[in-house]
């Protein structure tokens, strides 16, 4: 975070590549064109960008803004609903000026590691003071620069796999069209593995797709990873010792998986009505359907699919339980979860979000608890091993 003497210089420069100032406070359009285009870092300066809100963009003095909670709040959901891919780190701060001249709220924005960064499918940047789209020379650019930068598995190259080993048809159909703006598609005429590559699932240094890329789009997903499915496991009791009731495996590229696998859920945690008074009743599940799908996509989404061990999904009479390999990741900790996120896989959380998956980042869990509150049951569990992760859903009483 800056102070006040710091801000006060960046106001002053005009010509700044990493500072764009403006005295809007609603056009959110232009705030998140604002933060791609600084996390980019198309200087490669790794240097923050700062977005002062409350400063005229040509003089640089301070208009006087009064900065509101509703304001700060908005500023810090940018980053969350999934327009700006994948999500980079930024901090939202007011610095009150000490010369009564009003506040200005300060949006900084750390170079993304993982470039190119994409808000509703443009690589926007910086060309000096001012924003602009990214062509296809400066797309190429981010794209080997965040090649230097690989520390996900995700991200890194599946060795011995080939253009052959995905179904081409699913990225071209079924994902581009949703990560991509139209106008860009219809203007790119790049080799497939360039195509790829823009959206991190190719690693054009050593010309293999990344692990992201089969996940998603291999054709045989368990030859590469042999634990990458959820096995559920319905037991006719409360332990594992229990007769078996039901077992389904889910497998195949993560996009039809989850599919598969919400509708699966959808059939499990039917509803019933429940008398409220004498006039009304409410429809409740002893496990409610958007709580359980939240945590099973968690599970997908925080798992370890180095780990030749699936996802595991079992249910029993009084509670259900969902496993996945891989402790807290990162910043996550037990003291701080579920309020800090971190992710193990960056580029699968993006996709998943793309895909519709996943709605916002870092409110899973937190969603959850507040179905289960309505429903009637009681918190979710969480267990967190040094292996695994494991969370515990109760029945409603």
């Amino acid at each position: 975070m800056i102070n006040e003497s710091e801000l006060l210089s960046l106001l002053a420069d005009l010509e700044s590549f990493n500072v764009e100032r403006t005295t809007s406070t609603k056009d959110m359009a232009k705030f998140c064109e604002a933060i791609c285009a600084f996390a980019n870092d198309m200087h490669a300066s790794g240097k923050p960008g700062f977005l002062l809100i409350g400063a005229d963009d040509k003089t640089g003095a301070p208009t006087g803004l009064q900065a509101t909670d509703e304001l700060l709040r908005n500023l810090s959901g940018l980053t969350s609903d999934g327009n700006i891919l994948p999500p980079p780190a930024v901090t939202v701060y007011t610095i009150p000026l000490s010369s009564g001249a009003g506040d200005v709220v300060v949006v900084e924005v750390q170079p993304s590691e993982l470039p190119p960064v994409r808000y509703k499918g443009l690589i926007h940047i910086r060309r000096g003071p001012r924003k602009a789209v990214a062509n296809e020379s400066e797309e190429k650019l981010l794209i080997e620069r965040r090649m230097a930068n690989l520390v996900t598995f995700d991200a890194s190259p599946c060795v011995g796999a080939s253009l052959s080993d995905l179904a081409l048809e699913l990225f071209a159909y079924g994902y581009r069209p949703k990560a991509i703006d139209a106008e860009v598609i219809a203007a790119n005429h790049r080799p497939i593995e360039q195509q790829l590559a823009s959206l991190r699932f190719w690693d054009l240094q050593r010309n293999y797709p990344t692990n992201a890329g089969i996940l998603l789009f291999g054709k045989d997903i368990l030859y590469w990873y042999p634990g990458a499915f959820v096995q559920y496991v319905k037991f006719d009791g409360d332990s594992m010792g229990s007769p078996i009731a039901a077992e389904k495996r889910f497998k195949g590229d993560l996009g039809t998986m989850t599919r598969n696998i919400k509708d699966f859920i959808d059939i499990i945690t039917t509803t019933r009505p429940v008398p409220v008074d004498v006039l009304f009743e409410k429809m409740v599940s002893d496990f409610p359907g958007e709580a359980v799908r939240e945590l099973v996509m968690n599970a997908v989404l925080h798992n370890d699919y180095s780990v030749s061990a699936p996802i595991r999904f079992f249910q029993f009479e009084n509670r259900m339980e969902i496993f996945n390999t891989g402790p807290l990741y990162g910043r996550a900790c037990p003291e701080n979860f579920p309020t800090q996120t971190d992710y193990r896989n960056p580029i699968l959380a993006e996709a998943l979000k793309t895909l519709g998956v996943v709605n916002r980042f870092g409110y899973g869990v937190a969603r959850a608890q507040d179905v289960l509150k309505r429903n009637g049951n009681p918190p979710a569990e969480f267990e967190f091993g040094n292996t695994y992760f494991k969370a515990v859903i109760h029945k409603r009483k």
